[in-house]
Order: structure tokens, then sequence, then C-alpha cells
């Protein structure tokens, strides 16, 4: 949700600082500030609006010199984007600096009491409470750390919080409860940020914070403990991506390099997935093959486009196990009292691996008994560690907002659990599980190649600028490629955009269409489902009689729709299950062009941020 940096060592911290923000602006970009430790002092500066508007302000005001501080992008919760609601916040006497990602859910209760103690809170939000009640502690402890000790208790809710004090000018404190912190250690440097990418060039020796943790950083290490003071363990880690692949790359947007990278992050998610037995293993696997056997009902929980990568999951899950399986909004789930227990299986999928709804999903299913398996592309976050299994994806660093890569992973990792899961229950041989793995391999060519015919949808996404709504049919594997090019469009360009179960169409949305409505078509593989190619052939025969203008994703080789398309857009031939993994890079380039045309901000659309941490 918001991106938080802090940093203690010889280097002049600002400098640290402003750039860890800009490699975590993707997280929150309605406001930004900073704070640093000098000359005894602390001093800070925060602006409204996005990063570059507190550049230019420390231009005219610089800040002193200091090797110890912390910076802040938001993406607001409590108040709105103003310069007063940006962080860091600081106490009456200016001692203390305070930024947070989360939602501190007693913080009215909290503020009151301090009210009636005499603080003066100059904020709408509810971060400033905590540099309050930092300062109180603090004046009883003298110590930073067990001051946020202290405090951590009284909070409730999801929060990572960072914090300096101008009386100790060599040390900064992090806390965390299911929100990301992750640690960097240097040469007599350290650094604290909600995601590695803010100090990858710096160091790639990281430290993954565990959940109710509290972290004291000073140059020349770190020492981390729980709420109550006790030692805690941790585990170290070696980031395995460098600064450079943070960069764009001589594209003009993130966006437009993370779907070119698909191809690479495909075939990466597959690496080393069949081990010297030939079998099929996945990352971390906590549950007994006995145990996996006993499952008689998978239900995966995700949000947003990671819902629509369960969806297609569902279809592969039943088809290669014959287990029943249910795909749930992560969002809903623990609030219509699903009917769980230890014979379920739940898949949560996560990019960030920190999506809130998805977490609190994972917590209530464990609470039933069930076991959980996470699809994640973020080592060391919070769905992995809380989950009985673990296959992480292999995209990455993904910064724009709008999922692209992340996606094509996502659906790769949910063949691979169908297909393990298959093997473990011996519902597929081993030689059709190769099999699958060899047609998914190639599957990476085969988007590179999409790619490389682009440049008419990009043309067609630029004639449709000026058009206010787009309608999204499929069936089968298409309806989910269906909501996700819908989901897209209303990210980027900030369309009316809708899709829609093609055999839904007679029922109601068949009046949505009128003279010239553009209407995507994702037609199935005529070879493997033969009935439902014909019968969305007769759907878009429906639709263009109607007037609409027809943009039809059809394999090679089908002469079938061509009759019937305005436009068409190829992809390969693909085995009809895969066929996502092809047919939704074209409504990637298309959402993102249009967006391009409309002025639109592709890599930050608006009201959205990349990693969503409440609920």
């Amino acid at each position: 949700m918001c991106g938080i940096v802090g940093y203690v060592g010889a280097q002049s911290a600002l400098d640290v600082v402003i750039a860890g923000l800009k490699r975590l602006e993707y997280r929150g970009y309605d406001s930004a500030g900073v704070a640093v430790l000098a000359d005894g002092g602390l001093a800070a500066a925060k602006k409204a609006g996005k990063l570059v508007n507190l550049e230019k302000a420390l231009v005219d005001r610089p800040l002193p010199s200091g090797s110890t501080g912390i910076g802040h992008t938001r993406w607001a919760t409590h108040g709105g984007p103003t310069d007063a609601n940006a962080h860091p916040h600081l106490d009456n006497a200016g001692r203390v600096a305070v930024v947070h990602n989360g939602i501190i859910e007693n913080f009215a209760a909290l503020r009151a009491e301090l009210a009636e103690r005499g603080h003066a809170l100059a904020s709408e939000t509810d971060t400033e409470v905590v540099a309050h009640l930092l300062a109180e502690a603090y004046s009883s402890t003298e110590d930073l750390a067990e001051a946020m000790r202290q405090v951590c208790r009284r909070l409730e809710g999801a929060f990572t919080l960072v914090a300096v004090h101008a009386d100790e000018p060599d040390v900064v404190v992090g806390a965390r409860r299911n929100s990301p912190l992750v640690v960097g250690v240097g040469e007599g440097e350290s650094f604290l940020a909600s995601d590695v990418a803010a100090f990858i060039a710096h160091t790639r020796s990281a430290i993954e914070l565990g959940q109710d943790q509290v972290v004291e950083l000073r140059r020349d290490g770190v020492s981390v403990t729980d709420f109550d003071g006790a030692p805690a363990q941790v585990r170290s880690y070696h980031v395995d991506w460098d600064a450079s692949a943070a960069e764009k790359g001589g594209y003009d947007y993130f966006m437009l390099k993370e779907i070119a990278e698909q191809p690479k992050a495909v075939a990466d998610t597959l690496l080393g997935r069949i081990d010297n037995a030939g079998s099929l293993t996945l990352d971390e696997v906590r549950i007994p093959a006995s145990v996996l056997r006993e499952v008689d009902k998978v239900v995966i929980v995700a949000c947003g486009t990671a819902y629509h990568a369960g969806m297609i999951a569902k279809l592969a899950i039943e088809h290669w196990t014959r287990i029943p399986c249910e795909t749930e909004l992560a969002s809903e789930f623990r609030y219509r009292d699903p009917i769980l227990d230890r014979r379920t299986l739940v898949i949560a999928i996560s990019q960030s691996g920190e999506t809130m709804d998805t977490l609190m999903a994972l917590r209530h299913a464990r609470e039933q008994g069930a076991k959980v398996l996470a699809i994640c592309n973020t080592n060391g976050s919070t769905i992995p560690r809380e989950s009985d299994a673990v296959l992480y994806t292999h995209a990455g660093p993904e910064v724009a907002v709008a999922s692209t890569k992340a996606f094509l992973t996502q659906l790769v990792a949910c063949y691979l659990v169908a297909l393990y899961l298959g093997q473990v229950r011996g519902t597929k041989w081993g030689d059709e599980i190769r099999a699958v793995i060899r047609e998914l391999a190639s599957i990476a060519q085969d988007v590179d190649q999409v790619l490389e015919t682009m440049e008419p949808v990009r043309e067609l996404a630029r004639s449709l600028a000026d058009k206010d709504t787009v309608l999204f049919l499929g069936r089968h594997v298409g309806y989910p490629v269906a909501l996700e090019g819908a989901l897209k469009l209303k990210e980027l360009a900030y369309m009316h955009a809708e899709g829609f179960a093609a055999g839904e169409l007679k029922h109601g949305p068949i009046a949505l269409i009128e003279q010239d409505l553009p209407v995507v078509v994702v037609v199935p593989s005529p070879r493997g489902r033969s009935v439902l190619h014909d019968k969305i052939v007769s759907n878009i025969q429906e639709i263009r009689a109607r007037g609409a203008r027809t943009i039809v994703i059809a394999e090679v080789g089908d002469e079938t729709v061509v009759p019937y398309a305005d436009h068409l857009i190829r992809i390969p031939a693909t085995p009809t299950l895969l066929q996502p993994l092809v047919a939704t890079v074209p409504l990637q380039v298309f959402a993102c062009e249009l967006a391009t045309a409309r002025g639109n901000e592709v890599d930050q659309p608006r009201n959205l941020a990349k990693s969503v941490t409440v609920e």
C-alpha cells in the first residue's frame, strides 16, 4: 500500500531514502515525505502529490545533512492527500518521526486519550497517534526500541511502523504486524523498506521480519525481538535480482517492459520443476502426500487479477485431478461461513504475498483446520510464511500497478499445482505430467511470437480512444480471460468495460449491444472444445447482426471466424487449458495502448496501489 524506507550508515540518508522512494512510488503516490536526524535534532519535509513535488520542495528548502533518516510514499487510508496528512508524522516536541503502512483500527480511542492528556494532533491520520505514543513511552524508557514495543502492544490492526528519535541519532526502529517490512544489511550500513527494491542498489543481503516483531537498526548490525522484548529468530536470504531489474530498460512504461518480460518469466517459473526421478516438485511443501491424497475439496482464494488466475486453476484442477474445486473472492470468503475442514485444501494466490483480504481468508481457513498452499511472487512475504506449502512464481519485480507478468506466472503456477495434485493422487501418469510441462515450456516461445505481432492491436486501440464502453466475451477458459481483459481496461483506460460468459449473452447482456460497440471475443480452439467453438461463433454472429464491432481473438488456422470478425487477432494454437497464457497477452497490450492514447498514467493508474495491505 505505502512505500517505506529507513537508513542508517555513512552515506547521505536523504539521498539513499529519496532513491529508495523512487523505486517504491508504485506502492503509493498521493504524498511523500522524509525525516533526517542531524545536528542533534530532527528535520522533516513532506508534500502532497507525487514524489517529484517533495523533491522540488527540498531544492527550495534543503534539509540538513545527516546519515540517519526515514521516508514514505503514501496511498491514503485516513485523511485526504494533503501536506498535513503526509508522512512522516511528528510528536508535539518534534523529536520523534514515524512513517506507517496499514491501518490502526483503534486509533480513534487512542487519539481521544492523547487529547485528554493535552496532545495536539495536526492531521486526520491514524499514524500521528503513534508518534505521540512513542514520545510518551520514550520519556520513561529512553530507548526507542523498547518504546516501540510498548506502543505496538497497544495497537490493533495491520501496520508497519518505522521511527527515529532525535536523542538516538544512529538508530532506526521498525515494527510489523500483517504488513510488509524487510531489512537490508550492508557494510557499515543498514536499511529498512517495504520492498527490497528500495535498497537493492546497495545490498542484496536481506532479512525477513516475522509477525509481531520489532527491529533496531544500527550501522554495525540489527537486532530483532518480539513485541514483548524476547529475542526473535529471523531468516536471512539473498536477493537474486539486481537494481537494473527495477528500471524501465528503455521502455516508456514499466508495464510495457513487464509485458515484454513475460516469455522469460513463464520460462523461469518452470525451471527446476522436474527432479532427477522425473517427478514434479514445488518449492516448499510441508503437507504430507498422505494428507493431499485425503483432500476432498479445493478452494482457491484470491483478489482481482489473481482471482481470474484462480478461475482458470479451477478448470485445470477439476480436469486433471477430478477433485471438486471452488474459486472464491478472498474479500467475501470468511464472511459467508464457508464449509472447511481438515480434508480441504485452500490455495491462496497473491503477487505480493501481503494482500490483506487473501491473508485473512488464509487465516480463517487454517482456523477451520484446512491446509493452505500459497502461490506468490515475493519471497519472505506473509502469505507464504503462514501457509503449509508454497509455490513461488519467478516473475521478478513487477512495478506497474496493473499486473501482467505476475498473472501469466500465476497461471503457470496454477497448472503446476494441478499437475502436482494429479501426481500425488495418481490421476495423472508421470509421462502425462512431463508432456504438459513440455507444452508449458513451449508457451514461452508462443508468447514471444504474440508480442511480435502486436502492432495492429496497438493501432486498433488507438482508434478506440474516444469510445466509452468495450465488452468482452469468452467461454470455458476464455471467460476468465474476458474478465481479465475488462479489468485491465478499467484499471488503465478508466473505461466502462465488462466481461461476460458468452453463453449468458442472451440472458441479458445482449441488450447492451448497439451500433459500433466494440466487443472483444475470445474464441476457444475448434480442436479442443469444438462444441463451445461453434456456439461462440454463433454469439459473434448475433452481436454483429446488431451492429457490434467485433474484435475476435482466435488461434492460427481457425478460418470459421473470419467472415464475422471486423478485427481478427491471431494467437498460436495451444492445448485448450493453456490458451489463456497466449490469449491474455493481446488484451494487456490493447489496454496499455488505449490508456496511453487517452493520456492516462499507465504505471500508476488513479486510486490504485500495487500491494493492497488493508481490507
